[in-house]
């Protein structure tokens, strides 16, 4: 089941961030945040009860028409079957109609070396038929003072049309 977040999924979608060793943890307070204020434009996956996969996200301000993709994670025992693909499908769909129907625009920040969500964001594209472009934004200098983590360039993705159910 697809959902919106609720705040009781605040520790459960930290768990899962961390489950990943790839994304960067957050506390248990932003996720909460994320769950509540931010629950309009963030997705869970649920199965059985528990949460296996969650997109955070938010609009950005002064932004209209975009919705900025900030982690996604899915459980290990549940990668492979779609689960991250049909989130970010039900995501901006839901988003979209939310605002009015109209197109919107995917936005993330994505290491260079990371292949798997470098993938997974052309896979989108791809599906959608929009094109993505990429271009600097944030540096190494500004993510981490000792300089371990690599610049993120921004990915623009579309504008996605959302008339039919994705």
């Amino acid at each position: 089941m697809l959902r919106r977040p609720r705040a009781g999924d605040a520790i459960a979608i930290r768990r899962l961030v961390a489950e990943t060793d790839v994304l960067d943890l957050n506390s248990t307070y932003a996720y909460l945040l994320l769950a509540t204020d931010f629950a309009d434009t963030s997705v869970v996956a649920e199965i059985d009860g528990r949460v296996t996969g969650v997109i955070t996200g938010y609009p950005p301000p002064n932004r209209r028409g975009v919705l900025f993709v900030w982690q996604v994670a899915v459980a290990s025992a549940a990668q492979g079957g779609g689960i991250a693909a049909a989130m970010l499908d039900h995501l901006v769909h839901r988003v979209a109609q939310d605002g009015g129907g109209r197109p919107l625009t995917v936005e993330a920040t994505v290491a260079p070396d990371n292949a798997p969500s470098r993938a997974f964001f052309a896979a989108f594209a791809r599906r959608h038929g929009v094109p993505m472009s990429e271009q600097p934004h944030f540096t190494a200098a500004q993510l981490d003072p000792d300089l371990t983590h690599a610049d993120e360039p921004l990915l623009r993705i579309g504008p996605v049309a959302t008339s039919a159910p994705i």
